[in-house]
């Protein structure tokens, strides 16, 4: 499967998700997605899986505290003016984040397709506009430069007594100076990148002739198969309830 088909499913997936209204189309919209788990990522499945939790779950936490606990009623009753029940707000909390969930892990799913790819190797893959490549690609390397910056801000006040390398009271008093220092190194990093390295090394100017000069594919391999299910099933998934509501 190449990343291009990979995308294109990935994205009439969440276009399904955001669109579905009702349990049968929901149903097959479920079923398609685990197969395309199942058989093109496999056991890193499971790593989208925890990631796509580790995101959604606080949020859900959050969500519940306030619109549950708090507010005590859904959105719709308080714009329709109706009493309100901390039922309807769990309902409202639990479609939310259960489609917030469902985005997070399809974008994993298909980025976990090709783990064997480097990063560079699967933008260039991509059959986009040579400017969005290369806005991907230094956004890519932002983000291993922020993770970079964490590692040795971490590790510098680890060093230095501010932080403990376990959870403790300490780490949550001075969690501000770790935001502060991760901040600060970022900042230099990417200065010291913009201003001398990447002029020197001609680094812009490569990267668009690295990205300029690949040939994309479309509809190569499971690509074949994949599309045309995918296609077919939003179809489905459109006029599954409506169906079932008129019968």
């Amino acid at each position: 499967m190449t990343p291009n088909g990979a995308f294109t499913v990935g994205f009439i997936l969440i276009a399904l998700a955001l669109g579905v209204g009702g349990p049968r189309g929901l149903a097959v919209l479920i079923a398609l997605t685990l197969a395309f788990a199942v058989i093109e990522v496999r056991g890193a499945s499971l790593v989208a899986l925890r990631r796509a939790a580790i995101v959604v779950l606080p949020l859900a936490a959050f969500m519940g505290i306030v619109w549950v606990g708090i507010v005590g009623e859904s959105p719709a009753q308080i714009a329709a003016d109706a009493v309100g029940t901390r039922a309807a707000a769990l309902v409202y909390v639990a479609k939310l984040c259960g489609r917030l969930f469902f985005i997070v892990l399809v974008i994993q799913l298909v980025f976990l397709r090709f783990r064997d790819l480097t990063p560079l190797r699967l933008v260039r893959a991509l059959a986009l506009p040579g400017a969005a490549k290369r806005m991907l690609v230094i956004t890519l390397s932002l983000i291993a430069t922020l993770r970079h910056a964490i590692d040795r801000a971490h590790i510098a006040l680890i060093a230095a007594g501010t932080l403990t390398r376990t959870p403790s009271l300490r780490n949550l008093v001075h969690s501000w100076r770790l935001i502060q220092a991760v901040w600060l190194s970022a900042v230099t990093i990417m200065l010291g990148r913009m201003r001398d390295k990447w002029p020197v090394e001609n680094t812009i100017a490569r990267l668009d002739d690295t990205l300029l000069n690949a040939d994309p594919q479309w509809l190569a391999g499971d690509d074949r198969i994949w599309l045309p299910i995918s296609l077919g099933a939003a179809v489905v998934i459109l006029v599954a309830d409506r169906i079932g509501g008129a019968l």
